[in-house]
């Protein structure tokens, strides 16, 4: 499958990224690659193949849901950075008051 710099150039505005025309270039390629092998694979008889969600069977382990002893504030507080000796204190995320 060929692509144009437009094809590509929609790919990453839809996949939120901004490319230089060098990038748009330099990735066509890649992209055609990735999707000759989609196509291949679409060619596949998969008639009678059982959809799966994991290529390994895998069980969850589940403990029974019980309430136990939480641990204990200082216990929690122990190794922390910072405290007020009631909560955790980390550095402001959206500015400071």
């Amino acid at each position: 499958m060929s692509l144009s710099d437009d094809d590509v150039r929609k790919l990453a505005l839809l996949a939120r990224l901004e490319l230089s025309d060098d990038e748009v270039t330099s990735i066509r390629p890649q992209l055609e690659s990735i999707f000759g092998f989609v196509q291949t694979l679409s060619e596949l008889d998969t008639d009678g193949v059982e959809p799966m969600t994991m290529a390994l069977e895998v069980d969850n382990c589940w403990r029974p849901d019980a309430p136990v002893a939480s641990l204990p504030r200082d216990a929690a507080l122990r190794n922390s950075p910072s405290t007020d000796g009631q909560y955790f204190l980390v550095p402001p995320v959206l500015g400071s008051k």
